[in-house]
């Protein structure tokens, strides 16, 4: 199997770094209002990741799912709680999402099978 992790990880980077050369400033904007956002504030950093992560399930967002599954796993989620937040999405989003849900099962195995 590919390293998906690592994959995603250099396209994101890459793809980041030559958005931000232009140097626009509405989408400068954008990225900083999104890091902001998962921020400490009334809500801690995990309530806010699993918040992204379910509307980016419904969304249907693979690289949005990706992004919140790697920070999720980073700032200690454990498995279970992803999955209880995975399900709300799945009933929210319907059946529809239900690749989206397989995808991120195999991208939790690969930030696994990475330790």
């Amino acid at each position: 199997m590919s390293d998906i992790v690592n994959e995603f990880n250099e396209y994101r980077s890459k793809m980041n770094d030559k958005i931000l050369e232009d140097n626009n400033k509405v989408i400068k904007r954008i990225f900083n209002l999104d890091t902001n956002a998962y921020a400490e504030g009334a809500l801690d950093v995990k309530t806010k990741e699993l918040l992204g992560l379910v509307a980016s399930t419904v969304l249907r967002c693979d690289d949005c799912i990706k992004y919140h599954m790697e920070t999720s796993y980073k700032i200690g989620l454990k498995k279970e709680e992803v999955v209880e937040a995975l399900s709300i999405a799945t009933l929210v989003g319907g059946t529809i999402v239900i690749p989206h849900l397989r995808r991120a099962y195999e991208f939790w195995d690969a930030l696994e099978a990475q330790n």
